[in-house]
Order: structure tokens, then sequence, then C-alpha cells
């Protein structure tokens, strides 16, 4: 038989190494999207990355599929291996199980994270109890975002006179234990699924440079706003899980609470929201807030969009919307989303002012209303008829 021919292999592949060409403030800011425990693993990769990732500007402190004491024994050697430079951002996230002794050590990283200058913090307990960080002020002249979930937090966390840069709070699933959340410098706060137990008085909000605000489904009592006169934009949910009811009238009332709370206004919500440009007004099931803070409805004097939810349209006489159109003098848009959760509506049916004869009533730059549901019913007809009768007039969509 005739011998076999030999396979020539294929020749090595070699080429320049891009990636270790670049710059070393490139590759730590590559290694900054990676979890810590990632980028501490790229020291094996060749001599240059052993000590990259000593001074990356952001650490990601997250479990994968870690138990906490692991966490703690790896954070800890990262701490003291790491030089001592200024973080950008620090994002702690932990969804595994904790006790008791595990929360000094989460509380000891967010205060190193603030001894390095962090500008952005994250920390993030998806579990089902909250975890309480230490009720001490943050004091950083650097932080400018927080964003808090699962956590119990006390009045001097909520205190922000020490973070005079901080213009992002975002607080999701946290238990406040505070009757004051207050800041200057804030500009965008964010609060979902939050609750507060206090037994004679609600949560007040001193937030004076807002431009922007969402609170959904607070749970218990809704907080009291102060005027926000910067405010641009709200978005605002009471849940059916709010407690808020007619008992509450005494301690509104001024009898208990009013000279902290109620700071002369007697409206909740609407008072502070009254400077707003773009409102979005939703009460899923008690009606005691916003029944309340209609019968001393503000003036919303730069009110261009506004959407509503059915609550504010109910007959016969539609006393909500009446009373909110009426105290909307420039309100350009109308969007009415009735017994539809969206974002996709079966239904839209679009309005606008009759150019012959408008009604004083309600706004002259009204130009245009949108119905948003499922099905027209019967309740929805009667809003249509209630908004003819000022001249507005339907098409369907």
């Amino acid at each position: 038989m005739p011998p076999r021919k030999k396979h020539k292999s294929a020749p090595a592949v070699s080429g320049p190494d891009r990636i270790g060409e670049l710059p070393d403030c490139i590759l730590q800011h590559v290694l900054s999207f990676l979890p810590a425990q990632a980028a501490v693993q790229t020291c094996v990769l060749a001599r240059r990355w052993r000590r990259l990732w000593r001074s990356t500007r952001c650490l990601r402190i997250v479990n994968l599929h870690d138990e906490i004491q692991y966490i703690r024994k790896f954070v800890d050697h990262l701490l003291i291996l790491r030089e001592r430079t200024d973080l950008d951002t620090v994002e702690i996230k932990l969804s595994c199980e904790y006790w008791e002794e595990d929360v000094a050590y989460v509380n000891l990283w967010i205060r190193f994270a603030v001894m390095y200058n962090v500008r952005v913090l994250t920390l993030h307990v998806s579990q089902y109890r909250y975890l309480h960080l230490h009720d001490l002020p943050l004091a950083s002249r650097h932080l400018t975002t927080l964003d808090l979930y699962g956590l119990t937090l006390e009045k001097n966390v909520l205190g922000f006179a020490s973070c005079p840069a901080l213009e992002n709070l975002k607080m999701s699933l946290c238990e406040i234990h505070a009757g004051r959340i207050s800041s200057r410098s804030l500009k965008h706060l964010t609060i979902t699924d939050c609750r507060s137990d206090l037994d004679d008085c609600r949560v007040r909000v001193s937030t004076p440079g807002l431009v922007s605000l969402e609170l959904l489904d607070f749970l218990w009592r809704t907080p009291f706003f102060e005027n926000m006169a910067l405010l641009e934009s709200a978005r605002v949910s009471i849940s059916e899980y709010c407690h808020d009811d007619v008992s509450w009238n005494y301690y509104d009332s001024g009898v208990l609470d009013g000279a902290n709370n109620n700071a002369g206004s007697d409206c909740v919500l609407l008072g502070g929201l009254s400077s707003a440009r773009h409102l979005e007004l939703r009460s899923d099931g008690t009606k005691y807030i916003f029944r309340k803070d209609v019968k001393h409805c503000p003036i919303f004097s730069k009110l261009k969009t506004l959407v509503l939810n059915e609550y504010w349209c109910e007959a016969p006489d539609f006393s909500p919307l009446a009373c909110i159109l009426k105290k909307s003098p420039v309100l350009e848009k109308l969007t009415l989303q009735l017994f539809s959760k969206g974002p996709n509506h079966k239904v839209e049916i679009k309005g606008c002012y009759s150019s012959t004869e408008r009604s004083s009533a309600i706004s002259e730059h009204l130009n245009i209303v949108e119905i948003k549901c499922n099905v027209v019913d019967e309740k929805i007809l009667e809003v249509m008829k209630f908004l003819e009768a000022f001249n507005i007039r339907f098409s369907s969509g």
C-alpha cells in the first residue's frame, strides 16, 4: 500500500496583541463593567494585568451564586489590596440570605465607598427582610446619585444636608423610619413600593429644587410634599395598599402633626405638585388623599399636559375632573386612561376643542384630548358626554 500523505497542520495564528496595546486607563474602564470577582481574576492573564484591577474607579460587589460568608471574606481582602484611588461608582447587589452579623459588614462597605469620594452609589438587597442601614448621615461632597433597594432607612440617613452635590435619589421597596426626607440639591426623586409605619405623622418631603418626581404605590400613609417651585414633571400613583382613610382627618387637620407636616397647606400631595408642567395622577384603590386635596385644590399655573385615570372621572357630576380642569388655566393636552393599564390600549379616542365656541370653564389652550380604554361602554360614553359639554368633539382613532 502506498504510504499515507501527511496532513500539514494549520499554521499558528500570530499577530499583535491588540488588547494589550491599549493604555491602562482603557483597560481599567473595561474592568469597571465586570463584577469585582471577575475583575480580580484577570490578574492571571498576563504580568501587565496583575495590578490593573486594583485601581479601577468602579466596584461592583455582587454575590453571583456565592454565600454571604464568601462575599464578606472576598471584599475584606479586596479593600485591603485595592489602591487608595477615588471611586466613581460602587454597586452592591446581594440576593443571598444574610444574618445579623453580616449587616455591619455591608454598612462598613458603604462607609468605605463614601470615604473614597464615590459619586454613584447603589445598594440593592433582594431578600424577604429589610437590611438595616446604620443611622449615620451620609457626609459626602462628591455623591451625586443614590439608588437604594430593600433597606430600612432611619432619619439621619435621609437628611442629606451633608451631601450638597446629591441630585438623584431612588428608593425602591424600602422601609422608611424617618419623619422627613430633605435635600436642597436633589433634582430627581423616585419612590417605589416603599412604606412608612410612623404612628403619628406622615413622612415629610422637603426638596425645593426638585425637577422630576415619581411616587408609585407607597404603602401605609402617603407622604406630605412641600412646595417644589422648580418641578417640571411628576408621576403619582396611589395604590390599593395605601392605608390613608378618613380616620386621618384628625391628624391632617393639624391637631397632632399639622405644625410639623402641613406647613400651612391643606393639601398632602397636590399643593407640592402645583408648579408641575407635566403631571400624571392615578388612584387604584383608596380615594381619601385625592378627595381631600381636591377640596383645597391649588391652581396649576404652569401645567401643560395632564394624565388621569378613572378615579377622576366618576359619574354623575365628575367633580374631581371638573375641579382640576378648572384649576389648570394653560393646559394644552389631556389624556384619560380609563379602566385600562396599558401601555397598549385597545381603543383610543381623539378629541379636540371646538374652534367655534370655547368654554370659559376650562383652558382656552386645550387642543388635544385623548381617551384610552379597552372598550367603549356606558362609563366611557358618560365621560365623553361630560367633556362635550365643554365643546370638546371626539372622533374614533
